[in-house]
């Protein structure tokens, strides 16, 4: 049995409005949300609210706490940049809110600690919407790595390139001022979707930003990452903000996956499949087309109503905070490495990372 949940939304410009406008409605038509609320800093953007969720004015609010004060709710939603979500979250468990929020955690490891800790010790449960993992091509491919078919995963390639250079081209100005943009507004999502594909966490990395004179950006619009995972699996991952011309950008990303009988290629949303054929060149566009798994959602509008379903009983989501440190600790860890250097051991730097924030609750 499924249970409608009052919600307030943070956030309700950028990619809040595609929350209102796209996200939501599609559990609200299903009877699971009822949004009792809206808040966003900018009053210019509730008219995304009131147009898309039904909202009456008074029901959009600039000042948080009095929308929490001011209105009954069982969940929130956390759209707002990463470096205002710990903030937003200690609001929601004061009130007692469940909370599903945009990725990253927080824009630094410690914070996304600290919001998994807090989270945890207030009983309440947390989902991150890692939207790109959920698409329908990932999804797809994802199925035909775990069947018995390809065999075992040697090493993955994935490509994620855009001529998004120009200040503002990537959307809120924010992205184009704050550090390490690409690995903590992008990679986030390509990393996670690569240790997801292979199944297991990564046991080390190497990686690489910078910035180029002509990219727009604070620093890191590119980079280069090199992993490894605890199954043995090695990845390549190239990151672009800054090209001449895009290939692989949102949604579109290109991704090789080389195992013991085939070569699986997912690129601009086809993907198809290789056999082993000893002696052989291939050509991409020359192998067998594997159909895209249909359902009715996808990306984020899927991850509510996983939140939701666990909400409900069912198990957590496979995005569940806790889960989730694993992909943020990629980020941070790539982050890491570009600055001394050296690769990184993923699972001690979130290790010591923990413990530096338990010592310092203690």
């Amino acid at each position: 049995m499924t249970t409608r949940y009052r919600m307030i939304q943070v956030g309700t410009g950028g990619q809040g409005n595609a929350w209102c406008a796209r996200f939501l409605p599609a559990n609200i038509a299903d009877g699971r949300i009822e949004v009792v609320a809206a808040v966003d800093t900018n009053p210019e953007v509730h008219i995304n609210a009131q147009q898309h969720l039904g909202l009456p004015p008074e029901k959009c609010y600039t000042d948080i706490e009095r929308a929490f004060d001011e209105n009954r709710a069982d969940i929130c939603s956390v759209v707002v940049p990463p470096a205002f979500h710990e903030a937003v979250v200690d609001i929601a468990l004061a009130h007692d809110l469940h909370i599903i929020s945009e990725k990253p955690i927080a824009d630094t490891l410690s914070g996304s600690v600290r919001i998994a800790d807090k989270v945890k010790r207030a009983g309440k449960k947390m989902g991150v919407t890692m939207s790109h993992r959920f698409d329908q091509d990932k999804t797809t491919l994802r199925k035909e790595l775990r069947s018995d078919r390809p065999g075992a995963i040697d090493y993955v390639v994935c490509r994620f390139t855009c001529g998004l250079r120009n200040f503002g081209d990537w959307g809120a100005h924010f992205r184009h001022t704050m550090e390490e943009a690409l690995m903590i507004e992008g990679s986030v999502h390509h990393l996670d979707i690569i240790a997801d594909l292979v199944d297991s966490n990564c046991e080390s990395l190497y990686a690489q930003t910078w910035n180029p004179k002509w990219g727009e950006y604070g620093s890191g619009s590119q980079g280069h990452v090199m992993m490894t995972f605890e199954n043995g699996v090695r990845a390549i991952y190239e990151g672009a903000k800054t090209n001449a011309s895009g290939f692989n950008g949102w949604a579109h990303e290109y991704v090789r996956a080389e195992c013991e009988h085939e070569t699986l290629i997912m690129d601009n949303r086809r993907i198809e499949r290789f056999p082993y054929r000893p002696k052989q060149y291939s050509r991409e566009g020359q192998g067998e087309e594997i159909p895209l798994l249909e359902q009715s959602k996808w990306r984020n509008e899927w991850l509510i109503a996983q939140f939701l379903d666990w909400l409900d009983g069912g198990p957590p989501m496979a995005t569940n905070v806790e889960d989730n440190l694993q992909s943020v600790a990629l980020i941070f860890a790539a982050i890491e490495s570009n600055r001394i250097g050296q690769p990184v051991k993923v699972q001690e730097f979130l290790r010591i990372a923990r413990e530096k924030e338990e010592r310092i609750r203690a």
